[in-house]
């Protein structure tokens, strides 16, 4: 049985994340209709990430079996067609039938933008953070530096995160300003924790800020306490950028 690849990408801000869930609009339920219409049999598809509500992504990856062979080609034009404007396959190939993209990803790049501004702005509304407050973004890199690496990031997960196995390494944390008054952090790592990437964004503003120091991150990573690190920054920030094989 044939096993295809998809690469997707989407606006989070009206799906209710990933995940199917019964009565809301999720990527993989609004995926999966649109590939039992063209398939003309039902379709399960298998994400590499579970992005939350609101949060959007440039290469998700995600898998699916048919018995009838699609050329990729047909994949892409066919599904455009199907979907809502919303989300959009920009990749197919087909694909060994033991690949699993979940435990396949090497590691994940995600973007997180601050709109470091006074006034809002109407056209990055659903895909930034808007922080008014001047931001030192030095202060921000250094504590990225301390991010950096291998740790214990049980401070830097959601309350109903149970992941027996907290350790993850960040390859990489890079702060850029894409223009002056919109700050872009991209996160690098083997794996992530629910909501770690949106718990770093928020902790790294609050440095931004002033309002919390180097020592309380040194202290976060130290205790894994969930009180040292920063708040959890809003998900139509995040966007997930790149999923590593």
């Amino acid at each position: 049985m044939p096993r295809y690849a998809l690469t997707l990408e989407y606006d989070g801000t009206r799906f209710s994340g990933w995940q199917s869930q019964e009565g809301l609009r999720t990527v993989q339920g609004e995926l999966e209709n649109a590939l039992g219409v063209l398939l003309r049999e039902p379709a399960k598809a298998m994400g590499a990430s579970r992005t939350d509500k609101g949060v959007h992504a440039l290469g998700q990856v995600a898998i699916f079996d048919t018995e009838h062979p699609v050329p990729t080609h047909r994949l892409i034009r066919s599904l455009s067609a199907l979907l809502r404007p919303d989300i959009a396959v920009i990749d197919a190939r087909e694909v060994p039938a033991d690949f699993q993209p979940r435990f396949a990803a090497t590691g994940k790049h995600y973007r997180y933008r601050v709109l470091n501004r006074s006034a809002p702005s109407p056209l990055l509304a659903c895909t930034s953070w808007h922080v008014f407050s001047a931001l030192d973004d030095g202060a921000m890199r250094d504590a990225a530096d301390l991010l950096q690496g291998t740790h214990d990031f049980a401070a830097f997960r959601a309350a109903d995160c149970h992941r027996d196995n907290t350790v993850r390494t960040l390859t990489a944390i890079h702060l850029t300003r894409a223009r002056d008054d919109l700050l872009e952090m991209h996160v690098y790592g083997d794996s992530f924790l629910k909501y770690m990437v949106r718990i770093i964004a928020g902790t790294l503003v609050e440095i931004g800020t002033g309002r919390r120091s180097l020592d309380e991150v040194r202290r976060a990573l130290q205790t894994t306490e969930r009180h040292w690190a920063g708040r959890t920054a809003p998900p139509h920030g995040l966007t997930l950028m790149e999923i590593f094989f």
